[in-house]
């Protein structure tokens, strides 16, 4: 799969998705009818190292990061405890491989907010976490309602 496929996909299957691209990075929002500047976004696509986020190796050629903001109980259920904040600049400590392909791993410096990460996703393993991306995705409905309720 390719960041396009999964942007458009999410799009479709999910109502009030609004993506917004910049250095190098799509973020899915939530945001129906444009009730806040951006909405509240669930869900990320990365294509290159930032300054503070190297571990996911991304200036490799092809390399992208789908990241997913799940609930605590999901990424518990999943990973067991969460991890501390990582100091700045640094990654959580899980064991994990951060440069894997194709696996469903804590985020490796989001990890301690319940974000979790699959670099290159075959389309078996995307749909395998779309209930993941369903859970953000009503996440981020209750946080723009929340938000929009007085509006």
């Amino acid at each position: 799969m390719q960041v396009e496929d999964i942007v458009e996909k999410i799009k479709n299957d999910f109502e009030g998705v609004v993506p917004k691209s910049s250095w190098g990075e799509t973020s899915l929002f939530y945001n129906p009818g444009m009730k806040l500047p951006n909405g509240v976004y669930f869900c990320t696509l990365k294509e290159k190292n930032g300054d503070n986020d190297k571990a996911s190796e991304l200036d490799r050629a092809g390399i992208f990061r789908l990241s997913i903001g799940i609930a605590k109980g999901s990424y518990e259920k999943l990973f067991g405890s969460k991890p501390k904040r990582p100091p700045k600049g640094g990654i959580i400590d899980t064991g994990h491989d951060f440069t894997a392909l194709n696996e469903l791993m804590p985020h490796p410096i989001y990890g301690w907010m319940s974000w979790v990460q699959v670099l290159n996703p075959s389309a078996s393993t995307f749909e395998g976490i779309l209930p993941l991306i369903a859970e953000a995705h009503s996440n981020a409905v209750i946080k723009f309602n929340k938000k929009t309720a007085n509006k």
